[in-house]
């Protein structure tokens, strides 16, 4: 009889576990709500029951680079490149997180690495624009943003920065037509009240 109680005094336990998926899914769910501990309180748990789990690494360190802790972001990016070299979002993010920590050289890296891995990305090619116009790279970056949008004609953020550059290097009426763009496609009008002016 001990056994018996023993055995259904189990069975619950064992039924009400979470394995690896439930937590990440939960941790996916609490970062769509922008609760990024307690997605990350998820995605440790999902780490905890399977160690090699790159899917968890990767919004793990999602969470971590919404909250600001770019180092954090990078550990967990890293992981998931040394199990999936071929992740390209990790790539990506991981050099937005460089970007975040001033590691502009490593970050354009990751973009570039990006880039090769597969060259139809366009926030790859967006994210390594936007790091050359903080550099004053200006053409580059234009470069840059028009293959994003070459690969993605209805990107708004693309148009925008292009716009940003444009201005810079004296463009005014591309300027104008990118921020004019850009909002025709959703953007704001702040960009059409800075750049047409």
């Amino acid at each position: 009889m001990k056994k018996l109680i023993l055995l259904l005094l189990f069975i619950p336990l064992v039924s009400f576990g979470q394995d690896a998926q439930e937590y990440l899914d939960s941790g996916a769910f609490k970062a769509n709500s922008k609760d990024y501990y307690a997605a990350i309180s998820n995605y440790n748990k999902a780490i905890e029951q399977n160690p090699n789990y790159a899917d968890a690494y990767y919004n793990r360190g999602n969470s971590k680079y919404n909250l600001k802790d770019y180092s954090g972001a990078i550990s967990d990016y890293n992981k998931v490149i040394e199990l999936n070299s071929s992740q390209v979002n990790a790539y990506i993010n991981r050099g937005l997180a460089k970007g975040g920590l001033k590691d502009y050289s490593g970050a354009i890296n990751d973009f570039n690495k990006a880039i090769e891995l597969d060259s139809n990305v366009p926030e790859a090619y967006n994210n390594r624009g936007d790091l050359k116009y903080t550099l004053n790279d200006y053409s580059g970056a234009i470069s840059d943003f028009n293959k994003a949008i070459e690969l993605s004609p209805n990107y708004v953020t693309a148009y925008s920065n292009r716009g940003a550059a444009k201005y810079f290097l004296g463009d005014l009426n591309g300027a104008c037509a990118d921020a004019r763009k850009a909002k025709e496609l959703g953007g704001s009008d702040e960009l059409i009240k800075l750049l047409c002016n």
